[in-house]
């Protein structure tokens, strides 16, 4: 389920199937149907996430697209093991950004938007 954790960035507890997919679906649609300038910087919390498909891997790459052309960004935090071995078999580790909790992931994109207001 996704919390509008500000009005910059968005936080989504996720679960294992059928909810996985679900989420995923929803966090792309509403990341579409906004305005570039709208779209949040978002946070996927896996702590209760065991296991990932391929077709959810394509959903994550698909969803960092989308934050990525709007010049947004995805952390990926609270990841189980056998989720960390599906992405590092994939090479996805060094594709997307990662945090050891939700409270870590906030902090870093509060800490890179406000490097980024300077610039």
């Amino acid at each position: 389920m996704a919390t509008q954790w500000s009005d910059s960035i968005v936080v989504s507890d996720l679960e294992d199937e059928p909810a996985l997919s679900d989420e995923l679906s929803s966090l792309f649609d509403r990341a579409s149907k906004l305005a570039t300038d709208k779209v949040p910087n978002m946070v996927l919390n896996f702590s209760r996430v065991t296991y990932i498909s391929s077709s959810n891997l394509a959903q994550l790459l698909r969803l960092r697209k989308r934050l990525t052309e709007a010049s947004r960004q995805i952390r990926i935090c609270s990841i189980s093991d056998e989720v960390w071995s599906v992405l590092l078999v994939t090479g996805l580790d060094k594709v997307f950004r990662f945090s050891p909790d939700v409270m870590t992931a906030l902090a870093g994109l509060q800490i890179e938007s406000e490097k980024a207001a300077k610039e």
